[in-house]
């Protein structure tokens, strides 16, 4: 009678600490669960947040291409540049402004490009001079009392030093 005294309440602790372990493994299995779809959702909700809008589509005004005689210290008629320049324009409204002048900007251009040195613009810094010269008189208001044109870059299109 003394052995199954003893054994019943073995039983009972048994019983209890394995119900005890189930639990913690349960709650440890259902944590972890939680865990994982909460770091899921997370990372779902980061993704549709970082959507990055496309950028606008750009504007651009090609003009036609120029041709003209360089000046040079020996005078030789035959230094001539061939350009082909593209404006980017910020708006639709700056277009249809350079468009409505595009004599007076032709023009001058035309007056810009005439006054370049052959050997300045052989070279990569010549260049971009010259593109920084192009945004500068084309800045300028085309008519007294109008806004000034924003040029937000320069493109050439075709370039050839002969």
């Amino acid at each position: 009678m003394s052995e199954n005294a003893l054994s019943k309440p073995r039983k009972k602790k048994s019983k209890w600490k394995l119900m005890v372990v189930l639990l913690v493994l349960i709650l440890a299995g259902g944590g972890g669960a939680g865990y994982y779809w909460w770091q899921h959702q997370l990372h779902n909700s980061a993704l549709h947040a970082v959507v990055v809008p496309p950028p606008p589509i750009p504007i651009f005004l090609p003009l036609d291409t120029f041709t003209v005689n360089l000046i040079n210290p020996a005078n030789d008629p035959d230094r001539v540049l061939y350009i082909g320049i593209t404006l980017r324009l910020p708006d639709e409204e700056t277009r249809k402004m350079l468009n409505n002048f595009l004599p007076s900007v032709r023009s001058r251009l035309l007056l810009l490009l005439s006054r370049q040195d052959a050997g300045t613009l052989s070279n990569e810094q010549g260049k971009q001079q010259l593109i920084e010269q192009i945004k500068q008189v084309l800045s300028e208001p085309l008519v007294a009392g109008q806004p000034r044109p924003v040029i937000d870059d320069v493109l050439l299109t075709a370039f050839i030093l002969r």
